[in-house]
């Protein structure tokens, strides 16, 4: 029976950058994968970097997200320096457009909320909108600049962390997908599989829309996928600096010409399936905000499987089982996140303690929950 100091179930992004900042520390990981790392949600996603609520419910989300944006281009600098491979980072902020009618009362309410959560965004006109991204549509009335966000190259980051984990001694199992967590008593030890059971201190579970799959780690984390369909389009006369937003559509520029073009959110179980609907709506969105994509050359489609919880909010920290830590749940945003988690994660394993209050998100929210029914 294999034994390590840490076993994390999941190699995707987050999972990843938890076993490489546990590596870094001293600590002997494994790293378990139910395929080849990297090739769920973190490859699925567009990379964008923003801490601003999509709607109220997000709100609770914005101290961590403020946390983990503050951290970013350190935790990149450090992939990089490790892995050699580039992250695709652009931290050339985002542009929020606004199509309506009564764009100066939408305006101000959105800047309001902004500065209210100490984030920064400045009103612009649509003429000054155009200045900046002159790809945009003539039909626009106003728009947000929020200097600063970023986005990154999720495929190449999750590439990088991966290569960044090997090196620092992060032992890899690809192909091994875990059945359950093991128990003696009230303490997790490890985790089972289908031939095969690891023995750790510590217990990981941060395989995304999966982990509900893992037998006696569904309690903790009730995730199911919500579905993502992307487009690639590659527009060689146009130019696009930063991420735009519509409330219909995002568009993510990406350093090798390419725009990404996102995403539904659809709850259909597992499967990933394109469909006529979701891509006519994402293009239709794409060319109203751009005009010019229109012209664009479609270069690749997808879709992916988001780790959606009841209440859309990350589920991190310890639970009552001894040795048993979740990291999941992250929804729309896992890539923004995947620092702050990792090194929140890294400090209640070897201090058990943390830096940051991270209570709202604690997988015990839903044993209460079911108590209190």
């Amino acid at each position: 029976m294999k034994k390590f100091d840490v076993a994390v179930a999941g190699g995707g992004l987050i999972g990843a950058s938890i076993a490489l900042e546990l590596a870094r520390a001293g600590w002997k990981v494994a790293l378990f994968d139910r395929q080849e790392p990297g090739q769920e949600s973190s490859w699925a996603g567009a990379g964008i970097l923003s801490p601003a609520p999509e709607n109220a419910s997000m709100i609770p989300l914005v101290p961590l997200a403020k946390a983990s944006m503050a951290i970013y281009p350190e935790f990149v600098g450090m992939v990089e320096g490790i892995s050699g491979q580039s992250a695709g980072y652009r931290p050339k902020g985002t542009l929020q457009a606004i199509f309506s009618r009564d764009a100066r009362e939408e305006l101000s309410t959105v800047i309001a909320l902004h500065h209210g959560l100490g984030l920064k965004a400045e009103p612009l006109s649509a003429g000054d909108a155009r200045v900046l991204e002159p790809s945009l549509s003539d039909d626009l009335e106003a728009a947000v600049l929020r200097p600063d966000e970023a986005s990154v190259d999720n495929r190449a980051l999750t590439q990088a962390v991966l290569d960044a984990a090997r090196k620092s001694g992060v032992h890899f199992f690809p192909g091994s997908a875990a059945e359950s967590i093991c128990r003696e008593g009230s303490r997790c030890t490890g985790l089972q599989f289908k031939n095969e059971r690891i023995e750790a201190q510590w217990t990981v579970i941060a395989a995304g829309c999966f982990s509900a799959k893992i037998e006696g780690a569904a309690t903790y984390a009730p995730v199911r996928p919500a579905k993502g369909q992307m487009v690639s389009l590659r527009a060689y006369a146009l130019k696009m600096e930063r991420v735009l937003w519509s409330e219909k559509i995002y568009l993510v520029p990406r350093n090798d010409g390419r725009v990404l073009a996102g995403a539904t959110v659809e709850y259909t179980g597992f499967e990933k399936g394109l469909t006529a609907g979701g891509l006519e709506k994402i293009l239709a969105g794409a060319i109203e905000l751009s005009p010019g994509l229109a012209n664009s050359r479609v270069e690749e489609t997808w879709a992916g499987l988001r780790p959606d919880s009841p209440d859309h909010l990350p589920i991190l920290g310890p639970t009552d089982v001894e040795g048993l830590l979740i990291a999941t749940g992250h929804f729309r945003g896992g890539i923004l996140l995947t620092p702050v988690t990792a090194r929140l994660i890294r400090e209640w394993i070897t201090k058990q303690s943390v830096s940051l209050d991270w209570e709202r998100f604690s997988p015990m929210r839903f044993q209460s929950a079911s108590a209190n029914r």
